[in-house]
């Protein structure tokens, strides 16, 4: 997931980014016996593995640990805040979410920034409980459908259950912005994407550039796969 926010806080967070970048590149180069990591390309708008609903994986699911790790360094290279499977091609029920820049957003509530300060969880087999509260609407965008971004409505707070990548099980609620990144990322694990929720006339508008992002016919700042690319 990709949230718009002010340039200011961009280039913050583009700092940290490669901050912990390079570090663990650093690290991973100089210990030999870690496997280095793997920037894995993101799937593009279009590709049929966004629209699956996705299946629940076990603790022996083959190199799930190899898996987080690369999904973890896949999202921080495309400096997103969140990352489902569907978007590196795997129909499984996983996500990340790192949110703990917007904890710097002099926009938000305290309450807001005390609840993102931390948001930094791996997300295995959620299940949503409940979701109640006001819509409320805030642009979002996406890796996998890159220079878009549009206002999305989602009601203000979820509470969900799910299991850490110990297989230790959780139940949790979140509020604002936090529940949106989370709600954001969940709607992967259903083949949901964020232009779904957007109305009939902006489906319309955004659909020859949506084409174009399933074709390939954009430049990307990290490594994508596209569906419908022409060779």
């Amino acid at each position: 997931m990709r949230l718009a926010l002010p340039l200011y806080f961009n280039l913050i967070y583009t700092v940290n980014k490669f901050s912990k970048y390079f570090i663990l590149r650093t690290f991973a180069k100089s210990t030999r016996i870690l496997k280095p990591f793997m920037i894995l390309p993101i799937v593009a708008y279009g590709d049929p593995v966004l629209r699956k609903v996705t299946k629940e994986i076990g603790p022996d699911y083959p190199k799930l640990a190899e898996l987080i790790s690369n999904m973890k360094q896949t999202m921080y290279n495309a400096s997103g805040v969140g990352i489902a499977a569907p978007q590196i091609g795997k129909s499984i029920r996983i996500f990340i979410i790192d949110a703990t820049p917007f904890a710097e957003d002099d926009d938000l509530t305290d309450l807001e920034k005390e609840e993102l300060k931390d948001f930094k969880h791996v997300f295995i087999n959620p299940t949503i409980v409940n979701e109640e509260g006001d819509e409320w609407a805030f642009a979002e965008g996406c890796l996998s459908i890159p220079d878009i971004r549009e206002d999305v409505f989602r009601q203000e707070t979820v509470s969900f259950e799910y299991v850490d990548e110990n297989f230790e099980k959780h139940s949790k609620t979140l509020n604002g912005l936090a529940a949106r990144v989370f709600q954001h990322e969940y709607d992967h694990l259903e083949g949901i994407l964020f232009t779904d929720k957007l109305s009939s006339l902006k489906k319309r508008i955004l659909k020859n550039k949506l084409e174009k992002i399933s074709l390939g016919k954009i430049s990307s700042s990290y490594r994508m796969r596209f569906p419908n690319i022409k060779i």
